[in-house]
């Protein structure tokens, strides 16, 4: 079992900067990757980016691509995103995930099926 939670969202104006962090507890050791998704309103929740855990390689969605930034710290057992230039449309609840163990072949991040832990999720809001 693997248990995450999100902080550190909050109001932002467009152009500015907000870090992110999601604390994971239990076998977070056994994760292939962690991702960021997020949710605006009246839309489906859609992939930001994942590291893998045991390495700390990180995928992005193209939108965010230059203007976000996964790292993990594998002591602490935390994921932080870290937004630069944010704009209206990043508007939304971000929420962390938590994949099972790698069990060989392609791995798709942007699979929400692929994770089994999720946080609550933690409100990101970017001002024009």
């Amino acid at each position: 079992q693997v248990q995450l939670v999100e902080s550190g969202g909050g109001l932002v104006q467009a152009g500015g900067s907000l870090s992110i962090s999601c604390a994971a507890s239990g076998s977070i050791f056994n994760t292939f990757v962690v991702a960021w998704f997020r949710q605006a309103p009246g839309k489906e929740r859609q992939y930001v980016g994942g590291v893998r855990w045991s390495t700390g390689n990180a995928d992005y969605r193209d939108s965010v691509k230059g203007r976000f930034t996964i790292s993990r710290d594998n002591v602490k057992n935390t994921v932080f995103l870290h937004m630069n230039n944010l704009k209206p449309e990043d508007t939304a609840v971000y929420y962390c995930a938590a994949s099972r163990p790698y069990s060989g072949g392609s791995f798709y991040y942007g699979g929400e099926d692929n994770y089994d832990y999720w946080g609550r999720g933690t409100q990101v809001t970017v001002s024009s």
